[in-house]
């Protein structure tokens, strides 16, 4: 663990863990030069972050382009915080007929938000980071 004015860089493993452990992290995109952050429910499989999505932003401007995720924790009570940051190429998986897009889309992710979110995104992972620190008390 790092002591309280150090900052620990995680192992791959260790963002891997962490990554598994939560379901809401944060797809950053760009729109028309712009960066855009949307929350989303996920998994973590195969190293891919999948996410269900409705028709919108997420859907028309990120296949195939890269991207960021990023999911975080702070834990008062430990005395510490942690984030992991994804980066990737963002596909659209809804119709993918290969094996690893069938098995994936065949996963448990709940969204929750509101409505109906029938189309399957992947990011699927080139770079992985993270870093773990204490809170000041």
């Amino acid at each position: 663990m790092a002591s309280r004015s150090e900052v620990e860089d995680l192992s791959r493993e260790e963002c891997e863990r962490l990554l598994a452990s939560q379901s809401l992290g944060r797809i950053a995109i760009v729109v028309e030069g712009r960066p855009q952050i949307f929350p989303v429910n996920y998994v973590l499989e195969d190293e891919v972050v999948v996410f269900r999505t409705s028709w919108g932003l997420k859907l028309e401007r990120s296949p195939l382009t890269p991207v960021a995720f990023e999911t975080d924790m702070v834990d008062p009570a430990a005395g510490e915080a942690w984030s992991v940051v994804v980066l990737g190429t963002a596909q659209d998986i809804t119709e993918a007929i290969d094996t690893r897009s069938v098995r994936l889309r065949h996963l448990a992710v709940d969204p929750a938000a509101p409505g109906d979110r029938p189309y399957w995104m992947g990011v699927y992972v080139r770079e992985m980071s993270g870093r773990r620190f204490r809170l000041p008390r």
